[in-house]
């Protein structure tokens, strides 16, 4: 296919197509995806969240410069979580990030997470895929917030940072967001601001309780100030001390078979609901809501006949 050997050949042209071909689910995702997968594998994801005005976007254009500077490809995902033509707020967020915009060893997208309640949307998964296979050596993935509903970047991230402010509140509200279950290193971000090592020594704090061994990953707790550049050489040299203890725990190959998991799994459910979807425009799907509206049939009953 001329499109991704185009984009196999650094053709951003052809990579853009690609990608909003994976965001639109055109009917010839599956035939690209069969094509590029052979390519993928390469890549080191590192999630970047936290909740909204943590300064995650001006964090993640750091790292980008950090990361270039080491001569690395450099992709980043910013899920907006409504449309990537909106304008919203995190798309507002962009435009800290246009000293890039004309380097060619780095490339940024914007994506909607089409309301999805986890944050990101199953195309997301399939756009990191698609820069993996387009040779970056890291993808940037930086979602809206976080909540209790917004934990799908365990399942794609290979490292996760759970960027803080000093404002985040205390320890409870941290671990009802579920912050402690997903965070491979926190970063305390503004950390100019007061409250900043009072929120540390409560992070460390809980980090220590938490259950762990010799060969655990043990949760580093960092202080960060993105706009200054401060604490941005160690938050890299942790993601990439994280990335190694991934390798040598067995891990990596844990987390890969998740992903996968996950990735069948959402394309099952993908089609399920367009198979679902097609039958109730069908005339015997809407003798089936006729039965239902009469109550004739309960919607189990309705989910059985449809299923077989």
């Amino acid at each position: 296919m001329k499109l991704i050997k185009d984009m196999l050949a650094g053709h951003r042209l052809s990579l853009a197509r690609i990608i909003s071909k994976m965001e639109n689910r055109d009917a010839d995702v599956s035939s690209l995806m069969a094509t590029l997968y052979p390519h993928t594998g390469k890549a080191q994801i590192w999630g970047i969240t936290g909740p909204p005005g943590a300064g995650k976007s001006t964090l993640v254009d750091r790292l980008t410069a950090n990361l270039r500077k080491r001569g690395k490809k450099v992709a980043i995902v910013a899920i907006d979580p409504s449309s990537p033509f909106t304008g919203g707020a995190v798309l507002g967020d962009r435009i800290r990030m246009q000293q890039h915009s004309g380097d060619p060893g780095v490339y940024i997208r914007s994506l909607g997470t089409r309301g999805k309640h986890g944050g990101l949307s199953h195309a997301t998964k399939e756009v990191v895929l698609v820069l993996d296979a387009a040779g970056f050596d890291i993808v940037l993935v930086e979602t809206a917030g976080v909540g209790q509903t917004e934990l799908d970047i365990l399942r794609l991230a290979q490292t996760i940072v759970v960027v803080l402010v000093p404002e985040s509140g205390d320890s409870i509200q941290v671990m009802k967001a579920g912050l402690m279950e997903i965070a491979d290193i926190f970063a305390i971000n503004k950390s100019d601001r007061v409250g900043a090592d009072a929120l540390s020594k409560e992070l460390v704090t809980m980090v220590g309780m938490s259950p762990h061994d010799i060969n655990s990953w043990i949760v580093p707790v960092l202080q960060t100030e993105g706009t200054r550049n401060v604490g941005v050489d160690l938050l890299v040299s942790q993601i990439e001390a994280h990335q190694l203890y991934l390798t040598h725990s067995g891990k990596r190959e844990i987390k890969a078979r998740e992903f996968l998991r996950n990735e069948i799994t959402d394309i099952l459910n993908e089609r399920l609901n367009k198979s679902v979807l097609s039958a109730f425009e069908t005339s015997s799907g809407v003798d089936l809501l006729n039965q239902l509206m009469n109550r004739e049939i309960d919607p189990y009953r309705a989910a059985d006949i449809i299923s077989k």
